[in-house]
């Protein structure tokens, strides 16, 4: 589907240059702004000897102190606003279950420029205004649902607030109510895959035309089951809570070639995860975001985590993330071997008998570490083809990764999910000291 160019906004019609002065403008000002009123921006600052004065470049940004997800938890909760709490207008946090929650605020303007953003990345993923767009995001605390929600509304569409669980209802409404986007974790759009075929009716003959999909890194594997079973265009949107939430890069239908980053509001950069080095375009580590228009809570060099390259623009003149397919701290190393969740995933994708479903389960086995793959079987897996595929996973994973695992193939709908995510890694080793 090609987009055309009057629905571009005016930041997508800029050329490079117009880009980078826009940029250079907004993050002197960002910086001045959470300098003056962040104290703990201006210690940091202070710390490191560097003032916003002295970013004259884009290049100069790299010279000011990085921000953790540790140093928002210790300013718990309104220490890292930089407006009267009087101005704030919404509150989200995350869920805290690794420690104290982070909790981000929004002035009415962040408000507006995030539901640009969805609308913007809605546009890009081929929505139009009219469209009818199902929201499975979980609603709440959790950024997903009520940023999908105004950015669908701020482009013109008809929203169905359906939040997650309640499958078999949101199978109902999706038949009933003819949506045509639907924005969703991909890995409850799995689960509604399966909540179809066992209620005997063919996803590819729903109404849905786009899935706007994130919340969770996906691999290739994963959107070509979705759109070979959907029949339909299945994109990534990228985006966390500490940055905006969802709408923070965008994936175009036209090309779905990595996520555009909207750098006319978040100005991203890549470093190496163990120096804190910035890395050239096109070399992968981990993702730093820093706001450039945030009012409320502005963010300079967030620590994302996230593992992923730049590289040009394609679609847009905005430069594009590679997808999102591994998280630094999701890295699991066993027995001295790298390996992410994305790799077992591709791994059970092509198994028979087995539900794109699965979690990995850390233990100890005297000295050594030990994992476990869990996979939901597939409702019509009889014990003969639970058996193949537990095998067949754990040669792949030795033949591929070069460690050895145990799997386990359990029964559908078995494995905890939280806000239409599965919990990929329960760890239980044991400590040592």
């Amino acid at each position: 589907m090609t987009q055309a160019a009057d629905l571009l906004d005016p930041a997508e019609r800029l050329d490079l240059d117009g880009l980078r002065a826009l940029q250079l403008e907004r993050l002197r000002n960002s910086l001045r702004h959470a300098y003056e009123n962040v104290p703990f921006y201006r210690e940091s600052f202070d710390q490191a000897g560097v003032h916003p004065d002295d970013c004259r470049s884009l290049s100069d940004l790299s010279r000011f102190p990085f921000t953790t997800k540790a140093d928002l938890r210790a300013h718990y909760p309104y220490g890292m606003f930089a407006v009267p709490r009087e101005r704030i207008r919404r509150l989200h946090a995350s869920s805290g279950t690794t420690g104290r929650p982070t909790v981000v605020g929004y002035t009415e303007n962040d408000l507006s420029m995030w539901a640009d953003m969805v609308a913007r990345s809605l546009r890009a993923a081929g929505a139009r205004p009219g469209d009818i767009a199902h929201i499975a995001y979980g609603y709440g605390l959790f950024t997903g649902g009520l940023g999908a929600h105004y950015g669908a509304e701020r482009l013109g569409c008809t929203v169905i607030p359906a939040s997650g669980g309640m499958t078999s209802r949101q199978v109902t409404l999706i038949q009933d109510l003819k949506p045509s986007v639907i924005m969703v974790t991909p890995s409850y759009m799995l689960t509604l895959l399966d909540e179809f075929e066992r209620q005997g009716v063919d996803p590819r003959s729903t109404s849905l035309r786009v899935g706007v999909f994130g919340a969770e890194p996906w691999t290739q594997d994963m959107r070509r089951e979705i759109e070979e079973r959907f029949a339909i265009d299945a994109v990534d949107i990228y985006g966390l809570s500490e940055v905006i939430g969802p709408g923070v890069a965008q994936e175009c239908v036209e090309t779905k070639d990595g996520l555009h980053v909207w750098e006319d509001h978040f100005f991203p950069e890549v470093v190496d995860p163990i120096t804190g080095e910035v890395l050239p375009e096109g070399e992968r580590g981990e993702l730093v975001f820093t706001s450039l228009t945030k009012e409320a809570m502005p963010i300079v060099r967030y620590r994302t985590r996230d593992l992923t390259r730049l590289l040009p623009g394609t679609a847009r003149v905005f430069r594009r993330m590679e997808k999102v397919t591994g998280r630094s701290d999701d890295m699991v190393i066993l027995r001295g071997v790298n390996l992410f969740p994305t790799q077992i995933e591709e791994i059970v994708l092509r198994t028979p008998g087995v539900a794109p479903h699965f979690q990995l389960r850390l233990t100890t086995n005297g000295r050594m570490d030990a994992l476990t793959v869990r996979a939901e079987a597939r409702p019509d897996a009889d014990a003969a083809t639970r058996e193949a595929a537990a095998r067949s996973i754990v040669q792949a994973v030795k033949d591929g990764i070069g460690v050895s695992v145990e799997a386990e193939i359990v029964d559908p709908e078995s494995l905890e999910r939280s806000v239409g995510k599965i919990r990929r890694i329960v760890d239980l080793r044991e400590r040592r000291g």
